[in-house]
């Protein structure tokens, strides 16, 4: 396996860890949220998830941010990855589109 292709199935990995990080007040993931966008390794598989929240001053941001962090201790334990950071941003703002299908009927959200 290529370093280009190992790369990928580490952020594979970090993205199923992602699922078990449930949003508090909706019940469902992060990763069908929609609210991963971008999963970064360095060199040395640091790990920086960037990420957004459904909404803008969302109470429980710390909360999610430390949920995201312990997601992925066990990748850190095997020495899959190396340090975990997150980035919370904002643009672009989050929107119901981007939920997954799951997620969708899960939330009763309908296409408009």
């Amino acid at each position: 396996m290529n370093q280009k292709e190992e790369k990928q199935q580490t952020k594979e990995q970090v993205m199923g860890q992602l699922e078990q990080v449930i949003d508090p007040e909706l019940g469902i993931d992060i990763v069908n949220l929609g609210l991963v966008y971008e999963i970064q390794l360095d060199e040395q598989n640091n790990v920086n998830v960037v990420m957004t929240l459904t909404a803008m001053g969302c109470p429980l941001a710390g909360v999610i941010h430390d949920q995201v962090k312990q997601s992925l201790v066990e990748l850190q334990e095997v020495g899959d990855i190396g340090e975990v950071s997150v980035d919370i941003v904002f643009n672009p703002p989050w929107s119901k589109s981007m939920m997954s299908r799951y997620a969708k009927i899960a939330l009763n959200v309908h296409e408009s």
